[in-house]
């Protein structure tokens, strides 16, 4: 009965995720239920002391991030800068390259720092002008996008800016450019394996003829290349970021702070505060790096961005506080239902897989298929079983590094499942439905997700890291 309460309890966020209902209403909903079930007397000392609890740790963690790479993201598009970029690599790579122009350009920005909403739709008008140029097929563009933004640049390219990169950080005492080898080795299978399915598809609606396709919605109007920034400028600030992004993690932030340090203000503060430095350096660095990169943006475009920075920073803000909120409410989720009887029967079973990596692996992948969210599965995974990970790595002399790596790769794999937020914003920016192109965005899920396996095999044939 514990074991079905548990199971229960995931299928009903899973199912109210899926028919569009707040994850912040019901994943609390959800929790109780699963302790009301249990013991009911401890539903509301749960709620406040567990659910609760851990759902401010996880903001307090982690809500800047999504802050700062939400402005810096709308900032980026404000000041013409994505225009600029899309457009210079469309007309470097040419136009006939439409399928690799579109997944470089969605891995330049995210890789940059630009969240992947944000992406979608910067990316989008391009897509369809290159689509239709070329006579492809429009229900190939939401897969092709999925490659570029949800795949090697979310979480497997070393110093990724992403959150799916970054939250291994606080559990792992690692940074964002852990196991630099094995991520770039899973980025470069990705692609290849990627971007072949992509041209197969391609190829296979050529030969049977079908085009672009008529009678679509959500069509962009003509873009307006006109008073486009110059590139190089318009690049910089991704330059910026992910440079300054390795100067914080391995220099200023180590040699200012040391490997701790506490405060106290004044003798206000009856007891100092101290900070685990190694746990925050991802997160110190990533924050820094982004607030860099957006000053230089104001800086370099204040005429283009005054007039609508306001409103800008406000509608990114609004959408950073639901997308943490989001996530944070599926980590309190995740350990309430860590902490009940059930979960010791799956944990139980799942610690049957002798090897850590792939017990790392298939965890986080189920669970992040389950709550369709890659940092909400992640999250829950290594809030119940980090400690598990570690001690079986530790036991087989296994880097910490890579089970950076393999948690950040796992969680962006069965994520993409139907229900999963990003998959419907992209279907409901792109005009289409699952029924057109869902087959393609799962395609590439279990490219990303065969990766992840393909990666931990690598490491035991060459110990790299």
């Amino acid at each position: 009965m514990a074991f079905v309460v548990c199971i229960a309890a995931l299928c009903f966020l899973m199912f109210v995720a899926y028919r569009g209902y707040s994850v912040i209403l019901f994943a609390p909903v959800a929790a109780l239920l699963a302790v009301l079930l249990t013991d009911p007397k401890a539903v509301l000392p749960v709620y406040s002391s567990l659910f609760m609890a851990k759902m401010v740790v996880f903001v307090q963690n982690y809500f800047p991030v999504f802050m700062l790479g939400a402005i810096f993201g709308k900032v980026i598009e404000q000041s013409g800068f994505a225009k600029s970029i899309v457009h210079s690599v469309v007309k470097l790579l040419g136009p006939s390259r439409a399928m690799l122009s579109i997944v470089a350009v969605c891995a330049l920005l995210t890789y940059g720092g630009v969240s992947l909403f944000v992406v979608v739709f910067a990316v989008y008008p391009f897509a369809v002008e290159l689509f239709r140029e070329l006579n492809i097929p429009k229900r190939l563009i939401p897969g092709t996008i999925a490659m570029g933004a949800f795949t090697f640049t979310m979480d497997s390219l070393p110093g990724t800016p992403q959150i799916q990169n970054i939250i291994p950080t606080t559990f792992f005492k690692t940074n964002a450019y852990a196991a630099p080898i094995l991520g770039t080795i899973g980025a470069l299978f990705i692609i290849t394996v990627g971007m072949s399915y992509l041209e197969w598809q391609r190829r296979k609606a050529q030969r049977a003829g079908e085009g672009y396709g008529t009678g679509h919605i959500n069509e962009p109007e003509p873009i307006d290349m006109s008073n486009l920034a110059n590139p190089v400028l318009a690049i910089s600030p991704l330059i910026v970021v992910g440079v300054m992004n390795i100067v914080f993690t391995r220099w200023v932030i180590p040699s200012f702070y040391g490997s701790a340090f506490s405060f106290q203000l004044s003798s206000g503060m009856h007891d100092p505060i101290a900070v685990k430095v190694p746990a925050m350096v991802g997160v110190w660095a990533v924050e820094a790096a982004l607030l860099i990169g957006i000053l230089m943006v104001v800086a370099c475009s204040w005429k283009q961005i005054s007039g609508k920075f306001a409103e800008g920073t406000k509608s990114a803000i609004g959408g950073a506080l639901l997308a943490s909120m989001n996530t944070a409410s599926e980590y309190g989720f995740g350990s309430v239902i860590s902490a009940l009887p059930g979960f010791m029967l799956v944990s139980g079973a799942l610690s049957k897989i002798p090897n850590p990596l792939i017990k790392e692996a298939v965890s986080v992948n189920i669970l992040a298929g389950i709550t369709g969210s890659a940092s909400g599965g992640m999250g829950i995974a290594l809030a119940a079983m980090s400690d598990q990970f570690i001690a079986a790595a530790n036991a087989m002399h296994i880097p910490m590094e890579v089970l950076h790596r393999v948690a950040a790769m796992a969680s962006g794999g069965m994520d993409t499942l139907p229900h999963n937020g990003a998959v419907i914003t992209l279907l409901a920016v792109t005009g289409l439905t699952h029924k057109q192109s869902y087959k393609d965005i799962f395609a590439v899920t279990c490219i990303k997700t065969t990766a992840c396996f393909f990666v931990i095999a690598v490491f035991y044939l060459t110990h790299l890291v």
